[in-house]
């Protein structure tokens, strides 16, 4: 058995990243969660040349699981809302805690709702450990 001289990362350490789910190696976004300006998406990966969006309107699905983050988001904020302030009658109060929270993770669910989409909802987009050890060779 050959071995390697280098290590594959795990699909957790892959996909907080952000690496295209088939090679691991190339950025899917232009830029990091972090950066101010465009939150831009690539079309295809530059290593290995997977486009990311399947079909036209692939990423409709992504607002699904966009909604399950924001749900949690939200009963987690507002639960923690109440534990902090202990005020259970001003709806001002928990409306101004949902609209925080919503905007202050908009780019978080943008990103992750399209990268659970293309690595664990998207059978075709599986690792392939040769394209990662081509991006490695020395």
């Amino acid at each position: 058995m050959e071995e390697t001289k280098y290590s594959i990362p795990s699909e957790w350490k892959s996909a907080i990243q952000g690496k295209c789910p088939r090679c691991r190696t190339s950025n899917m976004f232009e830029k990091s969660l972090f950066s101010i300006g465009s939150r831009k998406m690539r079309t295809q990966c530059l290593h290995c040349g997977l486009k990311f969006e399947k079909e036209p309107g692939y990423f409709y699905v992504a607002m699904y699981i966009s909604y399950v983050f924001v749900v949690a988001e939200l009963v987690t904020a507002c639960v923690g809302a109440y534990i902090i302030t202990g005020n259970l009658d001003s709806p001002w109060l928990y409306l101004s805690v949902a609209l925080v929270t919503a905007i202050v993770l908009a780019p978080f669910n943008y990103r992750y709702s399209r990268i659970v989409l293309l690595y664990w909802l998207t059978p075709a987009f599986k690792f392939r450990p040769d394209l990662y050890a081509s991006g490695r060779e020395d």
